[in-house]
């Protein structure tokens, strides 16, 4: 199952993918967290040093390297500059299981806080005036787009902060996306937008309450988000305690009911690889037309597959 984390900036996002990626860890499941934040802070949510940096490369500095691999022998793909970040896959086409033996878990996961960690890569100084952090996402999405994960197995991703995760169709390769809201007002208005933009593709948006502090907090979210609210952390003196660095701990139980919640919510999505792949091309002619057609100067509408079937038995017949 793919499962995104979203929110205001400050919301706590990056927090809950941690501890979410962690529970399941904890729990025996095989899980990769993935940092999709133009921040990335994941690795260190989940116990990296702050002067530490992964030693694993990040997503977004093999990109090439990726298309190469990722197109395997599709014919419809005759090179990595004709592969864009939407170009989805077909006949032909490497498909990937989830931390299995291929060149990309192999050189881009890191156990981190007992979780296997891919970083898209932080926005430097050479991409300031020239670039949108959606280009470095582009890894990401394609990684995803190739992906066949089965029932228990769970990729979970951080995404960018605010509205801006829907400046691309990542948004829609996701089997479960997790609002994180604070209860204040500004916090309930990105929530507004993002279940506007969720519920004109049919995306499932589940809504998690945090930095809870007591029954009017409670009460406020209930008001404001009714039924879509599955869940609710309170304000964590274990989070707090990792943060400033003050060692090991435990998560207070009321928050890890509500990790055990958030699974649950996931666990119960049903698996639709038919409408998973519709996005995917949908997302890639739409692309094709607004800017990759010129860009690339191929006509990509020709790279869609229509004999190609996502999912387990496409995965089979790959192997």
């Amino acid at each position: 199952m793919r499962v995104a984390f979203v929110g205001k900036g400050g919301s706590g996002k990056t927090t809950l993918s941690a501890l979410f990626s962690r529970h399941l860890a904890r729990a025996g499941v095989p899980v990769v967290a993935i940092d999709g934040d133009i921040n990335q802070h994941l690795a260190h949510a989940l116990g990296l040093d702050e002067e530490e940096r992964l030693a694993a490369p990040p997503l977004s500095s093999r990109t090439g390297e990726i298309k190469d691999y990722l197109r395997g022998t599709n014919p419809r793909i005759p090179s990595r500059d004709a592969m864009v970040k939407t170009t989805p896959p077909g006949r032909g086409s490497r498909l990937l299981r989830l931390l299995g033996d291929d060149e990309i878990h192999s050189r881009h996961v890191q156990v981190v806080g007992g979780v296997p960690l891919m970083a898209t890569g932080a926005f430097d100084e050479s991409d300031l005036g020239v670039a949108c952090y959606h280009s470095k996402l582009g890894a990401v999405e394609l990684y995803l787009n190739h992906l066949v994960d089965e029932p228990g197995e769970y990729a979970v991703v951080d995404m960018t902060a605010g509205a801006d995760a829907f400046a691309s169709g990542l948004f829609t390769r996701f089997d479960l996306t997790f609002v994180v809201v604070e209860p204040t007002r500004k916090s309930l208005s990105v929530l507004r937008q993002y279940r506007d933009h969720a519920a004109e593709f049919g995306i499932p948006v589940a809504v998690v309450g945090n930095k809870v502090t007591g029954a009017d907090d409670l009460d406020f979210l209930r008001q404001h988000v009714g039924e879509d609210l599955h869940a609710h952390c309170e304000l964590s003196s274990f989070v707090r305690a990792q943060e400033q660095g003050r060692g090991p701990g435990t998560l207070e139980p009321h928050n890890i009911r509500a990790l055990d919640r958030m699974r649950a919510a996931v666990d119960a999505r049903p698996k639709d690889w038919t409408v998973f792949q519709q996005h995917a091309v949908d997302f890639h002619l739409r692309n094709a037309s607004a800017w990759a057609d010129n860009a690339t100067g191929l006509p990509l509408a020709d790279q869609v597959d229509p004999a190609f079937r996502h999912g387990p038995a496409a995965l089979a017949a790959c192997a």
